[in-house]
């Protein structure tokens, strides 16, 4: 059974080539995931990464475990890329383009929208609520920094812009999810959080 690290996953192993092949594993589970949800074919999986079975199952001895893996990857991707756009963009282009590349990933990844609509009504296990911190703590700081450049409202908490995005993309997609109603639904949310100044 593979070793397990702090935030509930498997711990990154240590050796190049088995290091190469949880990289590998990761990759495609993600993107298998992305396409076909939770019940996506493990063997598929193990194939598409060139390994067998029996590697996929060292490293990850339950489907839920590499799941959990995967998204938990997958959040960390998030508030990276919020740490990345706050250093290269101003406060509030950062902000909104971070919240884009979200609503993307919601609609792109099936499992998704379940997984952050969790986070953001802070209910369900509490490895998804962990996983969650440190995406909530990205939107905080990025929220933080547009508020203090006078550029998105004061009376708003990052709790609530989570909660705003993910009601956008849930609207979208009930109008049929094609990326310019995404766009539109996003873009009057954004005007609706720009300090009355800047509208």
């Amino acid at each position: 059974m593979a070793q397990v690290g702090a935030a509930g996953r498997p711990a990154k192993p240590q050796r190049a080539d088995a290091r190469r092949n949880y990289e590998r594993l990761l990759k495609e589970a993600a993107v298998a995931f992305a396409e076909k949800g939770p019940q996506a074919s493990l063997d598929d999986i193990a194939k598409r990464a060139g390994v067998g079975s029996g590697t996929l199952y060292r490293h990850f001895p339950t489907r839920e475990a590499l799941m959990e893996a995967v998204y938990v990857d997958l959040f960390e991707a998030l508030a990276e890329r919020a740490t990345t756009l706050g250093a290269e963009l101003p406060p509030g282009e950062a902000l909104f383009t971070w919240l884009g590349d979200l609503g993307e990933q919601i609609v792109q990844v099936k499992a998704l929208k379940a997984l952050l609509g969790a986070v953001v009504a802070e209910s369900g296990a509490p490895l998804v609520i962990q996983c969650g911190e440190c995406l909530k703590t990205a939107a905080a700081e990025l929220l933080a920094a547009a508020q203090e450049a006078g550029e998105v409202r004061t009376d708003l908490n990052h709790l609530e812009l989570l909660r705003l995005n993910h009601a956008v993309v849930e609207a979208a997609q009930l109008a049929g999810g094609d990326p310019q109603g995404v766009a539109r639904y996003r873009r009057l949310m954004l005007e609706g959080l720009r300090t009355p100044a800047r509208q």
